[in-house]
Formats: C-alpha cells, sequence, structure tokens
C-alpha cells in the first residue's frame, strides 16, 4: 500500500535523504522517497500514517497527511 505525505521544510537534497531515513525506520515502511521542490514523501507499506508523521516531525519538518 502507498502512501503520500506533505513535507514541509525540505530546502535540499541533504533534507531530502533525513526525510527518506526518518520514513524507513518506521516499523511497517518498505520504501521511501521524498522530494523537495513538490513538498512530498511516498511512502510503501504498511505503516500507520500517524507513525510516519510523527517520525518525520521528529526530524524537524512539518508533516500532514
Amino acid at each position: 500500500m502507498g502512501q503520500t505525505i506533505t513535507v514541509d521544510g525540505m530546502s535540499c537534497e541533504h533534507c531530502e535523504e533525513t526525510v527518506k531515513d526518518a520514513l524507513t525506520s518506521v516499523d511497517g515502511v518498505t520504501a521511501a522517497s521524498a522530494d523537495r521542490e513538490a513538498s512530498t514523501a511516498e511512502i510503501e507499506g504498511s505503516a500507520a500514517t500517524d507513525d510516519l508523521l510523527a517520525a518525520v516531525e521528529d526530524a524537524g519538518y512539518e508533516a500532514s497527511a
């Protein structure tokens, strides 16, 4: 199952990697990518949306479903 969330605050490639790493650390995530230009992240797997949002926010970015 795939999900797309909105991530605000990414300004560089390092930001994208930080968001990706935060998302892939969540149980149930099989793949993740982040796009700073679109302000989105795409996630594959069975993780709960609330867990994904919390991981991104813990990494220092604003996230919403």
